[in-house]
């Protein structure tokens, strides 16, 4: 089912969505916003605005205390655990504590939402050797993440987020734990993927890199959203 908006499909529509949490203020407020197929949005704001608290309302990790939350054209607030579970798979995440299973190498790790989807590894062997050499991990598959640096691990997450080609690409942060050189080049990663057909939202503070790649900006500030294109 597709969500009509102005004429448009969109991913994602809020509106006038609030959440507080018990019985406290609301930390986000009246929030207004879509997201197109294969658009390219920055998310920014001051440090503690909420800009991951959003990206978990958007993952459907949080339930707001009002208003709608429209993903791939249903109402969340409606759906059943096996739907919400095949809709999260249609997303890939980022988030600041990478999420890596230390048991896992790196090259298992990227290639985990693969297998569990069923697919054979010799279909996407090639696949994620490639991303992984993309993102400078090429001779670092075989490590498992303790032994990674934080910048290392952050490539990893990055990795497996993208290698289902997802249709909505959440990250929040993907550029916080490495140089600048390699935070230029994983955002023509995230660039590339935009062309490719996934929508993407970058959550970041880093006012440089989105100077690299003019984009409409998303800023959160005291609990409201606004954009500025």
């Amino acid at each position: 089912m597709r969500n009509e908006v102005n004429g448009e499909n969109r991913l994602v529509r809020f509106e006038n969505v609030g959440l507080r949490y018990g019985m406290g203020p609301e930390v986000l407020k009246d929030i207004n916003f879509s997201i197109a197929p294969r658009s390219f949005q920055y998310l920014t704001g001051p440090s503690g605005a909420g800009k991951t608290t959003l990206m978990r309302l958007i993952l459907m990790a949080l339930k707001p205390t009002r208003g709608l939350v429209n993903l791939f054209g249903q109402d969340v607030s409606r759906l059943d655990a096996p739907t919400l579970t095949a809709f999260r798979r249609r997303m890939g995440v980022v988030f600041q504590d990478f999420r890596l299973l230390d048991h896992l190498t790196v090259y298992e790790n990227v290639a985990l939402p693969l297998r569990v989807l069923g697919k054979e590894e010799a279909s996407y062997r090639a696949e994620v050797v490639e991303l992984l050499r993309w993102v400078g991990l090429g001779e670092r598959m075989h490590a498992v993440p303790p032994v990674l640096s934080g910048g290392e691990k952050q490539r990893a997450a990055i990795a497996r987020a993208l290698i289902g080609r997802p249709e909505l690409l959440l990250a929040d942060e993907p550029t916080g734990n490495v140089d600048p050189s390699l935070g230029k080049r994983l955002l023509r990663l995230f660039m590339e993927l935009q062309s490719l057909g996934t929508a993407v939202i970058i959550a970041t503070h880093d006012l440089n890199l989105m100077d690299i790649y003019d984009a409409p900006r998303l800023v959160l500030a005291d609990g409201h959203l606004h954009v500025d294109a």
